[in-house]
């Protein structure tokens, strides 16, 4: 099911059912097409620059930046006439480790994997004639509040685009052409009264819903975020050692995704038990998880996220390796210490220990 595009071509587009094709036979599940001549909305430029003006966005810097071409697609390839929004369904099952991470990071990393499957689009693409910039999160482009103004789907108030078919499990890609497609019109928001996503969210991040406030997302704090966990949202974190993906997995559209068949987001083994990666190396760490988006991590976050984890699920047997790693990063690392001793305090506060 998840081979066939979500957005069939309009008649009469030779183009666009070309175009449609090409995605098909590239493992590419959704097409929609945007004006790459028109300016964003208003509101949704208002939105940005307000988000950004109030800190929401933490420390992600790069999202200040650029913001001439961020907010007014023409400007980021000035002959272009068409943008191609591009998704991939990467929905399936988590593996029972004791702990969880994003679906999308079960697997190879997905930047790499979609813009080598843009990149053949775009060479297959030159035989229509046009002239092609892709890009998948590596360029200052808004794909979300761009797909939602094509059949692709709408922003839900979990801020991530919705598909009717594949629901919020999608990751986009956009191509940049010279080619003159007719656009698609804008796909009717179907979230309705529905606010589970900003109910169900750990920490209250998506408060109002359809705004998210960075600084309270686990997302952000687990992947982005190079400091301490905030010692009060800890227990919020559960078993996330990479990712939250709660706000996705409540919304009623996401009921409709099948587990993807797609062989470029095959799951690769995690260890267990967590607490041995306490013990690992540098060296270790980027062996095991060469080529994933866990990669980008470092062992520093990743030994920070998993000491957090433990103190949230963890018992008595994990104790030892907690402590000797207490011991190992007191003069080394005072923040990994202090994570440490947070989760061996955790721990023997519960009855079990």
């Amino acid at each position: 099911m998840d081979q066939t595009l979500a957005t069939p071509p309009p008649p009469g587009t030779p183009h666009r059912a070309r175009l449609h094709t090409l995605a098909q036979a590239h493992h590419l599940h959704l097409l929609g097409v945007a004006d790459a001549t028109a300016p964003l909305p208003q509101p949704a430029r208002s939105h940005y620059i307000r988000w950004i003006g109030n800190g929401c966005h933490a420390g992600m810097g790069w999202l200040e930046r650029n913001n001439e071409r961020r907010l007014a697609p023409p400007a980021f390839f000035p002959a272009a006439r068409s943008i191609l929004i591009l998704g991939a369904n990467y929905y399936q099952r988590p593996d029972a480790t004791g702990y969880t991470l994003a679906r999308y990071a079960l697997g190879p990393d997905y930047h790499k994997l979609l813009l080598k499957r843009l990149k053949k689009l775009c060479a297959a693409m030159r035989d229509l004639g046009g002239q092609q910039r892709p890009s998948v999160d590596t360029a200052p482009v808004m794909e979300k509040v761009l797909a939602a103004q094509t059949t692709a789907g709408w922003q839900g108030k979990n801020t991530l685009l919705i598909n009717p078919e594949h629901g919020p499990w999608l990751l986009l890609g956009t191509i940049f052409t010279t080619l003159p497609l007719p656009p698609d019109p804008p796909h009717p928001n179907r979230c309705g009264p529905c606010a589970r996503c900003h109910h169900a969210c750990p920490t209250q991040a998506l408060s109002p819903p359809a705004h998210l406030d960075a600084r309270r997302c686990l997302a952000y704090l687990t992947i982005e975020h190079h400091g301490p966990i905030p010692t009060e949202l800890r227990p919020a974190m559960g078993a996330r050692i990479f990712g939250c993906d709660t706000c996705i997995e409540v919304c009623p559209w996401a009921r409709r995704a099948t587990p993807t068949t797609d062989p470029g987001f095959t799951p690769r083994p995690l260890p267990a038990p967590l607490r041995d990666t306490l013990a690992w190396t540098q060296e270790t760490f980027d062996t095991r998880f060469s080529g994933t988006p866990l990669k980008r991590l470092g062992l520093i976050r990743w030994q920070r996220n998993a000491c957090v984890v433990l103190g949230n699920t963890g018992d008595a047997t994990d104790l030892p390796a907690l402590k000797q790693f207490h011991a190992a990063t007191h003069t080394t690392s005072p923040m990994l210490a202090e994570h440490a001793a947070w989760a061996l305090a955790r721990i023997h506060q519960r009855p079990a220990a």
